[in-house]
């Protein structure tokens, strides 16, 4: 059992402070990789939240692997991110204020794949173009590290 799922026993949906770790995957021709998330049916980054005892560049590359089978020969922390804009409130009810450091993954090894119950499918995305049905977290992320240009 995870630590957050341990929580969760404990506190139920109400609000937590989670940090985690996303990670920016591009390709040859500057796409990023998004998964469909099985939870909310949207468009958002390979990531998740820290356990125990690891470093947020651990996550990231913990998260990479299992969301999407890739392994990465580095990694580069962009930016972090916190505060009310981080608040999200998953469609079954919890709660959570993400502190989220992003991370862009370099030397990328292998082709993506699902590998857990978190993901429907995995797509590069052009920046260039509108992302339709995007999380509104990874839109943020996008949007505040300057990989795309949102509408006003």
């Amino acid at each position: 059992m995870g630590y957050i799922t341990e929580l969760r026993t404990i506190l139920g949906s109400r609000p937590l402070i989670l940090t985690g770790s996303c990670v920016l995957v591009f390709n040859e021709q500057g796409h990023v990789l998004l998964q469909k998330r099985t939870d909310s049916l949207d468009w958002g980054t390979i990531g998740g939240s820290m356990e125990l005892g690891e470093s947020l560049e651990e996550t990231a590359a913990r998260e990479l692997y299992e969301e999407a089978g890739l392994r990465a020969g580095a990694y580069r922390l962009i930016t972090v991110f916190s505060g009310q804009v981080m608040y999200y409130r998953y469609p079954h009810g919890d709660e959570i204020y993400n502190v989220m450091a992003v991370y862009e993954a370099l030397d990328v090894e292998g082709e993506p794949r699902i590998m857990d119950d978190e993901g429907l499918e995995l797509r590069y995305f052009d920046l260039s173009q509108p992302i339709p049905e995007i999380n509104p977290i990874t839109a943020y992320v996008l949007q505040n590290t300057g990989y795309i240009k949102m509408p006003d």
